[in-house]
């Protein structure tokens, strides 16, 4: 019988805009494997923090919240974007803004919900594999995984990545505004005293600056396939 740790992982890693998520679900697609979305996760617990009115720097109340609160994916019908279901709410579009982002980079910081939210990650690895997005797939969450790779792209490219993205949305944002954001969480991410970004020892690095989806999904499967 296969044991959840003899099941092949991929793990995808680097900072916000990188393209992790695109990349993910197409090499998922692919393989036919799972797919962790663990940015989501965080996303989804500092929105419901939010709804509660709670204090991002209060660790315990935001863990209690962390372990509380029920978060589902579900492949739409018509293959478009997986929804998000918080405590059986739709909030996938609002826990896409930078607010939601800038909330779950604080949230990230804090060992209480790292750990609160462990469990619901590791619980994702189910045969045949699994793909994990995140931060620190490969450097805390699975750090036996066979694949590694770490995505990153210029601060200018990522900017203009979800400019793109959010004004397709209908949401009102700027270039300028996101460029900064993205500056600031790269450096906290980065500097924080757990799980700080960096690529796993054993990682992939690939530069997806200037690349179009298909060249880097071929790299990434590459990785699985030269195994």
């Amino acid at each position: 019988m296969t044991t959840n740790d003899s099941v092949p992982v991929l793990t995808i890693d680097g900072p916000s805009g990188s393209g992790k998520g695109t990349i993910a679900r197409a090499v998922a697609d692919r393989l036919d494997w799972h797919m962790l979305d663990s940015g989501a996760i965080y996303r989804a617990v500092g929105y419901a923090a939010g709804l509660k009115d709670l204090d991002l720097s209060d660790a315990e109340a935001v863990a209690r919240c962390a372990a509380e609160t029920r978060i589902e994916f579900r492949a739409p019908g018509d293959g478009g974007e997986t929804r998000v279901i918080i405590d059986g709410q739709d909030a996938t579009d609002a826990i896409r803004t930078e607010t939601a982002g800038a909330a779950a980079s604080a949230i990230a910081a804090l060992p209480p919900v790292r750990k609160a939210l462990m469990d619901k990650q590791l619980a994702f690895r189910q045969p045949p594999g699994l793909v994990a997005d995140g931060r620190d797939m490969g450097t805390v969450i699975f750090p036996d995984a066979p694949f590694k790779v770490f995505l990153t792209a210029s601060a200018t490219e990522r900017a203009e990545r979800r400019y793109k993205q959010l004004k397709a949305k209908g949401l009102a944002v700027t270039l300028t505004s996101l460029l900064h954001e993205i500056e600031l969480r790269d450096a906290r991410d980065a500097s924080r005293t757990v799980a700080p970004l960096r690529p796993a020892v054993d990682a992939v690095v690939i530069d997806t600056t200037g690349q179009p989806i298909p060249a880097v999904v071929a790299e990434v499967l590459a990785v699985v396939r030269k195994a």
